[in-house]
């Protein structure tokens, strides 16, 4: 008798995968038009619209930490017509928040990652450090002196200085502001001595002499920058921070759909246009497998829990 119901149930599945898509799939993006994730959720959309037969039509969904955008897509039909393009603070949520309404984990079918993008430390001149060991040894030296700013609590660039801060055994001391271009301001004009931040804002200043770039944080050297240094380099070997996008859908998503979904979106973030324009943005096309983007999600949900819990980091 199971036999007989769980057949036609596998068919059905298997059918519905061949005809998939039969209508537009919703892209929810969780952050307002003309931002950096906002542009590349509409490069792949088009060119995924394309390879799929159907348009991705993007949803702007910005605010409350991007956990509005999630929880939408979390709740939704698991049809493979709404799909998210979750950001590095879908990893930072879990340790930042106290409740979530979703598991960032089990509430999702992962697909693929996009892009990743490092951060790059930049110093005002005048603190007269030009690379991370400087750095440290002048944070060690002045322990609790140094200033540096972020784009707000919880953010990319306050949690990369906080796990320097971490790994280093040092106290640079937070200044958070609203936004990356007001830190940006006061660090030129010497208001705050460091800024960890996303490459195209920074490296602008540091071309023009005022600002120092003292290090990436990626894994590896950014193909955009690969005169400048890894943190890893400087002697920090478990240090690894970075902006990254990445596809997800509804938990339970029929297999076939995620597979086509996946080969699909990885055929576009691999061409050699996409690749390019990724590259223009300061990021790194990347295109991986459902699996290893859910241990790519574990081990960042872990890591950053980490550090918001050493640095006592809370938004609620």
């Amino acid at each position: 008798m199971l036999a007989w119901v769980v057949l036609p149930m596998i068919a059905r599945h298997a059918v519905a995968a061949d005809a998939y898509p039969q209508r537009a799939i919703r892209l929810i993006i969780p952050y307002p038009p003309a931002g950096a994730g906002d542009i590349v959720g509409r490069m792949l959309s088009s060119r995924l619209g394309e390879r799929l037969g159907q348009q991705l039509v993007i949803d702007n969904r910005g605010g409350g930490g991007q956990v509005i955008a999630t929880e939408m897509t979390a709740k939704a039909a698991p049809d493979g017509y709404t799909l998210l393009l979750a950001s590095a603070t879908h990893g930072v949520n879990p340790g930042l928040r106290d409740k979530l309404p979703y598991d960032s984990i089990k509430d999702f079918s992962p697909i693929t990652l996009v892009a990743s993008s490092p951060l790059v430390f930049v110093a005002h001149p005048a603190l007269g450090v030009n690379n991370i060991r400087e750095l440290v040894a002048a944070a060690k030296a002045k322990p609790g002196v140094i200033t540096y700013g972020s784009s707000g609590p919880g953010t990319g660039g306050h949690l990369a200085v906080e796990l320097l801060n971490w790994l280093a055994g040092i106290k640079l001391v937070h200044i958070p502001y609203k936004g990356a271009g007001p830190a940006l301001v006061d660090l030129v004009g010497g208001q705050i001595q460091v800024v960890c931040t996303s490459p195209l804002p920074a490296m602008p200043q540091v071309r023009a002499g005022r600002l120092r770039a003292l290090a990436m944080t990626g894994s590896t050297r950014s193909r955009a920058a690969p005169e400048i240094p890894t943190v890893a380099e400087a002697g920090y070997g478990a240090y690894q921070a970075s902006l990254w996008y990445a596809l997800l859908g509804p938990a339970k998503m029929p297999p076939a759909i995620v597979k086509r979904l996946q080969a699909d979106a990885v055929a576009v973030i691999k061409s050699q246009e996409m690749v390019d324009q990724l590259l223009a943005q300061g990021a790194e096309a990347v295109g991986n497998t459902p699996q290893e983007l859910e241990t790519f999600l574990r081990a960042d949900i872990e890591r950053w829990t980490k550090v918001i819990k050493q640095a006592q980091i809370r938004v609620d």
